[in-house]
């Protein structure tokens, strides 16, 4: 899977299940913290999402709301460990 692939699928879920205006309109760039449309939960679930989707294990320390802020910062993280 390449990473255009690897942040469309990101992207869909974070639209798929945690966006409840489906009106909103997010990029690979939308803060998803600091803009509230992912909070501490909903992090947590995304992480699970990424570590089975992707065959990982990310580290706890590594998994930092700066870190899932963004798709794109999300792929940074997830190749770091595929």
């Amino acid at each position: 899977m390449n990473t255009q692939e690897m942040k469309d699928m990101v992207l869909n879920y974070v639209i798929k299940e945690y966006l409840e205006d489906e009106d909103i309109e997010i990029t690979y760039d939308t803060p998803l913290i600091s803009s509230g449309y992912v909070d501490s939960f909903s992090m947590v679930s995304l992480l699970i999402f990424l570590e089975n989707k992707f065959k990982i294990k990310i580290p706890p320390s590594k998994a930092t709301p700066e870190a899932f802020n963004t798709v794109n910062s999300i792929i940074e993280l997830v190749n770091q460990y595929v």
